[in-house]
């Protein structure tokens, strides 16, 4: 039995259920999910993500890294977090760039928090260097400052979706058609809290992206620091159905194949901010483009075509490929949330 026809007979046996359900099924299930057996990251895989596209992206991160631990004071201690840290890519970007910086590396405890069984040990492979890695942020260490990346990683915390319909809000969950497969569906909803809109217009609710900013928040108030959340999404509310399959670099049907591509939705930004002011962080947000700029990509680019004269062509197809409006530059956003008395390095007037 694979995953579609566990999930079947679950639905048979329950009911339809949530979005966000079936999300972390096909994600998370330990005998069938993706994450948990068979992700496939990389130009061989289902996706790419910024640190595979270029050296650069960890490296200005590393530097980011080593500005903000001078900028708090050079603590003799601090908590260096990565977060759903793939194939480790990005802390080995990281991890090289603050090798030029012995006393910061000297002074980072070092997590990687992971859930996925096979990304864990591609990263052990990968990464040689005394790390820690817990399943929970809540397992890193505490009482020191801590500064957190996360990249790419509120896209894969599923939501609950809401359609208005010409009689009010009905929640989308996942069903069965008359043959048996799995397909969507509404059903009656609490519309409690939720706005007005136009009939057909969908709105996405992420309760875990919430609940994520709220413990980051509450980490950064008590402990100080601040936390980097990558990813694509909106730096306003508003509607939509983002929830995508990736398989092998192509967008496919969400109920197509459950456990065998992977599922996304954008970041929802302004609730994620709004639950991390609430635990007394502060927060600051900027496009991928604008907070690249302001570390220096243009300069880093430069650097290695004149280092690399030969890769002049792929180095500047990387850099848009970052920065580009068409491209990862205006859709990503990144979300500082930082302890008060301090402006995290790139972020300095943006409050």
């Amino acid at each position: 039995m694979g995953l579609a026809e566990r999930l079947a007979e679950t639905i048979r046996r329950e009911g339809p259920m949530g979005v966000d359900r079936y999300m972390a099924a096909c994600l998370h299930d330990p005998e069938y999910g993706y994450y948990a057996t068979r992700p496939a990251l990389g130009a061989e895989g289902d996706f790419v993500t910024a640190p595979g596209v270029s050296q650069m992206f960890g490296e200005l991160i590393g530097a980011w890294v080593a500005a903000s631990w001078e900028a708090l004071g050079a603590p003799k201690t601090f908590t260096l977090i990565e977060m759903g840290p793939g194939d480790g890519t990005l802390m080995a970007d990281i991890l090289r760039t603050l090798a030029k910086a012995p006393e910061v590396l000297a002074a980072a405890n070092i997590c990687l928090v992971e859930t996925s069984p096979p990304l864990a040990a591609r990263q052990r492979e990968r990464l040689g260097h005394s790390i820690r890695w817990v399943e929970r942020l809540a397992d890193t260490p505490a009482g020191a400052p801590l500064l957190l990346v996360a990249n790419e990683l509120l896209d894969c915390l599923p939501p609950r979706q809401f359609v208005r319909t010409a009689v009010g809000w009905r929640e989308q969950v996942v069903g069965l058609d008359d043959a048996g497969r799995l397909a969507f569906g509404l059903v009656e909803t609490d519309a409690a809290g939720l706005p007005d809109a136009a009939t057909d217009q969908v709105l996405e609710r992420s309760f875990g992206q919430a609940a994520l900013g709220a413990e980051i928040g509450a980490r950064v108030a008590r402990d100080g620091g601040c936390a980097l959340l990558i990813d694509y999404g909106s730096d306003r509310p508003g509607f939509g159905d983002t929830l995508q399959a990736l398989r092998r670099h192509e967008k496919v049907d969400p109920l197509a194949c459950p456990g065998d591509a992977d599922l996304t939705v954008h970041a929802d930004f302004p609730p994620v901010a709004a639950a991390a002011e609430s635990q007394g962080a502060q927060t600051a947000l900027l496009t991928q483009a604008d907070f690249l700029a302001r570390l220096g990509i243009g300069a880093r680019a430069e650097a290695l075509v004149r280092a690399n004269p030969d890769r002049a062509e792929a180095l500047g197809r990387q850099l848009d490929r970052l920065v580009g409006a068409n491209q990862m530059g205006s859709l990503f956003k990144v979300l500082a949330i930082h302890s008060a008395g301090w402006a995290p390095p790139g972020f300095e007037g943006r409050w």
